[in-house]
């Protein structure tokens, strides 16, 4: 028995000290494996601060560190993960609350690398993982425009709501190690247009944090396109399924350039419309791009080839749905709930009302691999995004009174209906998601703010 506590003693003992060498090394990672690096930067230069403001409007840096009802940049936004609800902090350049205590060289370490000046990790939440490879000179103007040009608030940040030991920070200095390593924009093509289109895509706009698979760790499984590469090939997050932007099946293969800088610009197209956080990309960043750098993203995007296994074409198949709808054949499952709650705005045909309605037939959307922003937009509602582009920003009902069985029909209905064809949504598919819905975080914004 002596020799069983004895044992284990040591083993206790070497379990401390393992544990106390891993803590002394993740504190330390700081200062060796991501360095401060100062700079001087004028934020008085109105040229500068003007094309921070344009970054930081590419950069979608308003959406999440602003919570609805809130002061701009003074954070709240809860943001849902497994673990529990983290809020985005404040970025005004208020001293004791904000960044205005931010050397340019703490900013820059917290932009790119996922430092704060006082050793913290930061979760990769923020997508410093993306920021990594935007340039010296986009950093220094982003600077300049927050320091100068953002009104200061004195809004605290709100703690996590992880438990213990999730909250932990310091273990966040191995995940960044393994996944967060320092690199820079790299590119083999050499047009300017589609360098310009990437850099955008795998940079400032951080397309692949939402549109990126995750793997076990919560990582980007892609950072750039590659062989099969799997970088934009779409991702669930917070119960909203991002797309698939590569030229295959499902993804934009169905799209023209000029269908995606409408869709970026405006929010919608023909084809479809922008809703859940997409709808706020598009209201609060890719709105306020040029043309120009639309065109370079849309040029980018197209560019990306099908995975391996993947049809680089979309065929729909013969459409049945229309004539069997108008003729009053409603014994398909789904059809009769299709009619009473969708046809007035989608009509029969399924092709809705170009920029008003979206059409169901033949979008990308509807059919994706994973229905899980169908199923929420349905049982949750959803908005267009507002731009100055179009008069009226429609507002799509939720249908949560309808059973799980209901739901699920209309939906298998819309998904294969005139001539789409997307895999089954059960009961069980629309139970989750309504859990997923109810679980959604409470945002942070104070009574009173000055």
């Amino acid at each position: 028995m002596e020799r069983v506590v004895k044992l284990l003693l040591k083993l206790a003992f070497a379990g401390v000290c393992g544990l106390g060498l891993s803590y002394a090394i993740a504190i330390s990672t700081p200062y060796w494996f991501k360095p401060k690096t100062e700079a001087s930067v004028d934020s008085t230069d109105a040229t500068l601060i003007r094309q921070g403001e344009y970054l930081a409007h590419a950069g979608d840096c308003i959406a999440c560190h602003t919570a609805p009802g809130g002061k701009p940049f003074a954070g709240g936004l809860g943001m849902q993960t497994p673990m529990g609800t983290i809020y985005s902090t404040n970025i005004t350049p208020e001293k004791d609350t904000g960044i205005g205590g931010y050397s340019y060289g703490d900013f820059e370490r917290a932009v790119r690398k996922g430092v704060r000046p006082d050793g913290t990790h930061l979760y990769p939440a923020m997508p410093y993982v993306s920021y990594a490879v935007v340039r010296d000179d986009d950093i220094k103007a982003l600077y300049a425009y927050f320091m100068s040009s953002v009104p200061a608030v004195r809004q605290d940040n709100q703690p996590t709501t992880m438990p213990w030991p999730l909250s932990m920070r310091w273990p966040l200095a191995y995940w960044q190690l393994a996944f967060a390593q320092p690199r820079h924009f790299t590119t083999t093509v050499t047009d300017a247009q589609l360098e310009r289109g990437a850099y955008l895509v795998e940079g400032l706009a951080h397309c692949g944090a939402c549109h990126t698979p995750r793997g076990i760790a919560f990582q980007e499984t892609a950072l750039a396109d590659g062989a099969n590469s799997r970088f934009l090939s779409g991702s669930v997050l917070e119960g909203w399924y991002a797309k698939n932007l590569r030229g295959e099946d499902t993804g934009l293969s169905t799209w023209t350039t000029a269908e995606i800088v409408d869709f970026l610009k405006t929010g919608r197209n023909d084809k479809t419309a922008a809703f859940g956080s997409m709808s706020d990309v598009v209201e609060h960043s890719t709105q306020h791009l040029s043309n120009e750098d639309l065109t370079a993203i849309a040029t980018y995007l197209k560019s990306l080839k099908a995975r391996d296994g993947r049809s680089p074409t979309w065929q729909p198949k013969e459409d049945i749905t229309t004539a069997a709808l108008k003729a009053g054949d409603y014994s398909a499952p789904g059809a009769t709930s299709y009619v009473e709650h969708c046809a007035i705005c989608h009509r029969m045909d399924g092709k809705g009302a170009p920029r008003i309605y979206p059409a169901l037939a033949g979008n990308s959307m509807v059919f994706a691999d994973d229905p899980s922003s169908l199923i929420q937009v349905t049982l949750a509602g959803g908005r267009m995004p507002k731009t100055p582009h179009d008069t009226m920003a429609f507002t799509m009902p939720g249908f949560a009174s309808l059973t799980n069985r209901e739901v699920a029909d209309v939906l298998n209905f819309i998904r294969n209906g005139w001539g789409n064809h997307g895999s089954e949504i059960s009961e069980a598919d629309i139970s989750r998601m309504r859990h997923e819905i109810e679980r959604k975080p409470k945002h942070y914004v104070p009574g009173e703010q000055k």
